[in-house]
């Protein structure tokens, strides 16, 4: 797929589709109508959707593997252990959807009511929502071009009655592509109390969360902080290794370089990807390891980013 040139005037500007940077651009002739400049009604329909959803998260990846969507589901897992505390998971990651298969929730179908489209239970305060319900089969190939797949994200949006959620935590693919454009336009409007990016040790990792950082910046995304995924494996029978090296110094010195909070480390530990392989939490699966340890502080750090990046005068879930 084409990327939109990085030195792209915007659709709003009277250069759009007609100065030098857009030539070659997949939609320019669609800059140039003027029709990508008028507004999606669907941003108001589904800002007033968004309402009764308190806080909403994306998590975010530049590359993928780093562990995006198990930490995705953990994130659900650990916030929902409250019960008083109403969770939604949204997974966009259409090509690759592995949320259902994490959260022990494969062969589960979406239902339709009055109100929408109804997610996916997995707790009375946890719904999930994601297109992998939506196939025959989990080996179904999901074969889409860019409109398709907004339209999805917006369906998702607009039409999934989720009902009154205290955390809305959207898992998207790797990259900065159309998923997370169509995520980011949408929601505008709605407030996203920020991005969650997740990453690797090794420079081969932070050379593409550079870039995510950098799209953040770019469409104004907050950023609630870096979270430096498999970042070291303690053994049982001996001492702790490093199995991704920090070559750069890692996500810590990245972080510190652009100016981003690093929101913790979390270490490899085999019984996740096991947890991951059987739908269960691995905080049920192993209390006391360094990995969930790391995770619930990790969580609480984003507990505290959302409450201070609260709208004034917003109502609350359940005020």
């Amino acid at each position: 797929m084409e990327e939109v040139p990085h030195d792209c005037p915007g659709v709003s500007s009277a250069q759009a589709g007609r100065g030098a940077s857009c030539q070659g651009c997949p939609n320019q002739g669609l800059c140039a109508s003027g029709a990508a400049a008028a507004p999606d009604p669907a941003i108001e329909e589904i800002k007033e959707k968004m309402k009764t959803v308190k806080h909403k998260i994306l998590v975010l990846s530049g590359k993928g593997g780093v562990g995006k969507s198990t930490f995705s589901a953990h994130l659900a897992h650990g916030l929902a252990e409250d019960e008083n505390t109403q969770v939604a998971l949204l997974d966009i990651d259409i090509c690759g959807p592995s949320i259902p298969k994490i959260m022990g929730l494969e062969g589960e179908q979406v239902h339709q009511s009055g109100s929408g489209w109804s997610p996916v239970f997995l707790e009375d305060n946890l719904g999930v929502m994601s297109v992998g319900f939506l196939l025959s089969s989990p080996d179904d190939a999901v074969i889409w071009r860019g409109p398709k797949k907004n339209g999805m994200i917006k369906q998702f949006l607009r039409d999934v009655d989720w009902g009154e959620v205290d955390y809305l935590i959207v898992d998207t693919p790797p990259g900065t592509s159309d998923e997370h454009l169509s995520a980011v336009q949408y929601l505008a409007a709605a407030h996203i109390d920020g991005a969650v990016i997740i990453t690797t040790p090794q420079e081969v990792s932070l050379q593409d969360v550079r870039k995510e950082i950098n799209f953040c910046h770019k469409v104004k995304l907050p950023i609630i902080g870096v979270v430096e995924n498999m970042s070291g494996f303690t053994c049982p029978k001996c001492q702790e290794s490093q199995i991704f090296l920090p070559t750069t110094g890692g996500a810590e010195v990245m972080c510190r370089d652009l100016k981003v909070p690093l929101l913790g480390k979390v270490p490899l530990d085999p019984r996740i990807g096991k947890s991951c392989d059987k739908g269960e939490s691995f905080f049920a699966e192993a209390p006391d390891s360094p990995a969930t340890l790391a995770y619930r502080s990790i969580i609480q750090r984003i507990q505290e980013s959302c409450s201070l990046r609260q709208p004034k005068g917003e109502n609350l879930v359940g005020s």
